[in-house]
């Protein structure tokens, strides 16, 4: 015997995931957080994807190919970002948003 878990607990889930990513992305005021919150927005449309492909369509993975296609997405987005913020922080030694106009030249 089997239970599955419905659809609406993973929408749900991948709602709260969203807007706290929103959130997050919105108040934040260091880089680092900032990219973390955009990471985490990614994550809850993974989620959705893999999701609605399996209660949808059980047999075929086009969901998890979005997902991995978005994974790998954020992956280089992630590596850039970070590399990125270093160099940033080696120039000004501070990754405050709220300091751009300082870090202009």
């Amino acid at each position: 015997m089997t239970s599955t878990i419905p659809l609406y607990y993973f929408l749900i889930l991948a709602t709260l995931m969203f807007f706290i990513g929103i959130y997050g992305f919105l108040t934040r005021k260091n880089l680092i957080t900032i990219l973390m919150s955009v990471e985490l927005i990614l994550n809850s449309v993974n989620i959705n994807f893999v999701a609605i492909n399996r209660y949808l369509y059980p047999e075929q993975l086009q969901g998890h190919f979005f997902s991995l296609f978005i994974i790998a997405v954020a992956a280089a987005e992630a590596a850039v970002a970070i590399a990125i913020i270093i160099s940033v922080y080696r120039k000004f030694t501070n990754i405050d948003v709220e300091r751009v106009n300082t870090m202009k030249f």
